[in-house]
This record gives structure tokens, sequence and C-alpha cells, in this order.
């Protein structure tokens, strides 16, 4: 199966021929930033919870709004690209809301992840997964990696060679 970028009408009828096929499809999402090894290290543990890894990524409109107007620093189109090259990653679809629950219903996956950061009860879409026979889950972070923590860094670099 081919990764693809793909809307949500695609994504859909996808969703509907792995249903058929008995293909057990595991649903994640996020921003993506600037890559980084716990993004990399979190889309493997997702795609081990089951056959296709749907990965659900805010759109620019929606990463201004949670992170501000100054995110992201990596525009949509891009960071799709550089998602869906990662081996774990089947798809990747853009959601424009700040949460992926509208998407999460639209797809009904077998299996919700998110991060440890997130616990069980706080992850949106959690009640269409459940009531459909599904699984929540989140996983736990390898190491403190963050795009923010990059930024950062970067920004404190910049400023001392200045």
């Amino acid at each position: 199966m081919m990764k693809e970028i793909k809307n949500w009408e695609e994504i859909i009828e996808i969703r509907k021929r792995l249903r058929n096929e008995k293909k057990k499809v595991v649903f994640t999402n996020g921003v993506f930033d600037i890559l980084h090894s716990g993004h990399v290290d979190y889309l493997t543990k997702s795609k081990d919870l089951g056959d296709i890894l749907i990965v659900g990524m805010n759109s620019d409109k929606s990463v201004k709004n949670i992170k501000g107007a100054k995110r992201p620093i990596v525009d949509q189109e891009n960071r799709a690209i550089i998602v869906a090259s990662l081996k774990p990653v089947d798809f990747v679809v853009l959601f424009d809301e700040d949460t992926p629950a509208k998407l999460v219903d639209a797809i009904i996956p077998d299996v919700l992840v998110k991060g440890a950061d997130w616990t069980l009860d706080k992850i949106e879409g959690r009640e269409t997964v459940i009531k459909n026979g599904g699984e929540v889950k989140n996983i736990k972070f390898v190491n403190e990696q963050s795009t923010s923590k990059i930024i950062q860094k970067i920004l404190s670099l910049y400023n001392e060679s200045n």
C-alpha cells in the first residue's frame, strides 16, 4: 500500500475499504512541526498497534489557533510530505479544527492513540472509538524531545551569536 497524503473524502473511502479487508486501523494526530526522534518513536509505537497508521495533521490554520501566530515553522504541505515519508505512516490527512474529533468521528479507527501527556479521558474522539468497539491508548515518551525545546535552543544559539 502506498503512503499518501489524502483529503477527508479519500481517507473515508480508504477506511471503508480497510474495514472490509479486516485491517486494524490506528489513528493519531499532531502538529509535527519540526520533526525529531520523539515523533519517530511515537509513530513507530503507534503503528505497532495495528495494520495501518493514519496520521491526522493540524493544518497551518489549526496550528496558528493552538500554538500562536508564529507557528508553524514548517508549512502544512512540507510537514505532510515529511510525515508521510516515514516508514510507519501509511496515510496523512490534514484537519483545520483545533482538535481531530470530527476527523475521528468520520474515520472511526480501531485504535486511537495519543502521547502519555494526554490522559485517556482528555483524548478527543474517544467516545466514538469506544462506542464502536475500538481502543483508546496513550504512548509513553522515551525522551524529552519537543519542537518547542528545539525552537528555544535555536533562539538561544542565535541570540548568543549576535
